[in-house]
């Protein structure tokens, strides 16, 4: 059986196997196109910038560095840090992440 993480916003919850997956459906939902013809880190970057009064300008980067799917993880964590959502049963944290 997949693992499955859940991203809660707005009264509406998000299932998917990846960070990726839910931020696809993010960025359909809040598209009038479906969100087909705008890039992942221009959607992350876009929505970002909508929680600039939450979220510190500094923690608002898409680096090319980084994979899509640790863009939108960190998307997702940031979200949830701020107050802007809420992360959970993210599949596999306690191998790499270890809350303070």
């Amino acid at each position: 059986m997949a693992e499955i993480m859940v991203f809660r916003t707005n009264d509406k919850e998000y299932r998917g196997s990846s960070a990726l997956e839910i931020v696809q459906v993010l960025k359909r939902e809040n598209s009038r196109t479906g969100g087909v013809a705008q890039p992942v880190r221009q959607f992350l970057l876009e929505s970002l910038k909508q929680f600039s009064d939450r979220i510190p300008l500094r923690d608002i980067d898409v680096s090319d560095r980084l994979s899509d799917e640790m863009l939108a993880l960190s998307y997702l964590y940031l979200r949830d840090e701020f107050g802007a959502g809420e992360l959970r049963d993210v599949p596999n944290r306690q191998q790499w992440a270890h809350p303070l």
